[in-house]
């Protein structure tokens, strides 16, 4: 199997289960959030602004409804934009290197 053969796999079997998984994440928060929680300092957070500049904050894609495809489609979003930009990045430092 060729080597891009084997990325286009990588990169199709990530997005496909981004979109299958994330529906069914849990909404509890995660070590950082329990900790914050925890020692009662979550609520000190800045998110007005940030929360708003964020393509697909709280991990749920801007304007689609019910949560589950929201967040399916955030996954599968986030699953194709770190594999273009890694690709991109590994095809720039391909060109570099002599």
């Amino acid at each position: 199997m060729s080597a891009r053969k084997l990325l286009a796999l990588g990169l199709l079997l990530a997005v496909v289960l981004a979109g299958a998984v994330s529906p069914f994440v849990s909404s509890s928060p995660d070590g950082l959030g329990k900790v914050a929680e925890q020692e009662g300092f979550l609520d000190k957070r800045e998110t007005g602004a940030l929360q708003r500049r964020a393509p697909a904050g709280g991990y749920v894609f801007p304007g689609v409804e019910p949560p589950g495809p929201a967040k399916a489609l955030a996954g599968v979003s986030g699953a194709l934009l770190v594999g273009v930009v890694g690709l991109g990045y590994a095809r720039l430092r391909r060109r570099r290197a002599p």
